[in-house]
């Protein structure tokens, strides 16, 4: 199954090299990664998204909350969450009509075009993974000259809050 976990450590030097060797170590896939400061610039949030069993997610938080660097975290799985994502992807984007449909769709999805040339779009779009999955597959592999994604970042919902 998969799970976001997010987590607030120590803004230092190795903190993220910790909690990466700390997957490798124990051969789990991290499928997603995010990591930016908070309010307070000795803290950062990092938000990862991987897949196991209950009880192998239950070891990995288990092995997190040993680490030095790392003050708490919590799986977003367990209650109710946002997540979002963005992306900025490449088009192909050549004649009247192919531009016509590229900015119909972009519409659709509630994406930005945030950059034109003669040949090509750079749209700009956040949601969930499966949205942003959803117009890569729409557009066509032929027409994508590149994707960039930012990675899941995630929040729960309500008044509950992961706080130093």
């Amino acid at each position: 199954m998969r799970h976001t976990i997010s987590i607030l450590l120590e803004n230092a030097a190795g903190a993220l090299s910790r909690v990466a060797g700390l997957f490798s170590a124990r051969a789990y896939n991290i499928e997603s990664l995010s990591v930016a400061p908070t309010e307070d610039p000795t803290v950062s949030r990092l938000t990862l998204v991987t897949r196991g069993s209950a009880e192998v997610i239950e070891q990995i938080t288990k092995q997190l909350n040993k680490l030095v660097d790392v003050i708490r975290l919590i799986d977003l799985n367990e209650g109710s969450a946002i997540e979002r994502e963005l992306m900025l992807i490449k088009v192909r984007a050549i004649g009247g009509e192919q531009r016509e449909e590229i900015t119909r769709l972009a519409g659709i999805y509630g994406a930005r075009i945030v950059d034109v040339t003669e040949s090509s779009f750079i749209i700009e779009l956040t949601g969930d993974s499966t949205k942003l999955d959803a117009f890569i597959e729409i557009i066509g592999a032929k027409r994508i000259l590149e994707v960039v994604r930012s990675g899941v970042l995630g929040i729960l919902r309500g008044t509950k809050a992961l706080r130093a």
